[in-house]
C-alpha cells in the first residue's frame, strides 16, 4: 500500500471537467492526483497547402508545460525562440 491509502494496482481519481473553457470547439480539464490537463480544440476548414484536393483531414497538436511544473524547472525550447524538431 502506498503512504496516501493507494493500493499499487490502483489508479488515481480521474476527474473530467467539460466544456471548461469558452471559445474553442471542444475543451477539456482532465485530473488524474496532482496531475492538471487542459485540452482544446479547434477546427477549421482547410488543410496545408500539399494536402489540397486529397479529400483527407489533418490533425496537429501543440502543448506546453508550466515552467514549474516538475521539480526543477524545465527551459523549453520554444522558449529560446526557436523550436528545434518535434519537440
Amino acid at each position: 500500500m502506498r503512504k496516501n491509502g493507494r493500493e499499487f494496482n490502483e489508479i488515481r481519481k480521474i476527474n473530467i471537467i467539460r466544456p471548461y473553457t469558452k471559445f474553442p470547439e471542444g475543451s477539456v480539464l482532465f485530473e488524474m492526483g496532482d496531475t492538471r490537463v487542459i485540452c482544446s480544440a479547434t477546427v477549421e476548414e482547410k488543410v496545408p497547402h500539399f494536402m489540397k484536393g486529397e479529400k483527407k483531414g489533418w490533425i496537429t497538436a501543440e502543448y506546453s508545460m508550466l515552467p514549474r511544473a516538475t521539480e526543477v524547472r524545465k527551459v523549453r525550447e520554444a522558449t529560446k525562440g526557436r523550436m528545434e524538431g518535434r519537440t
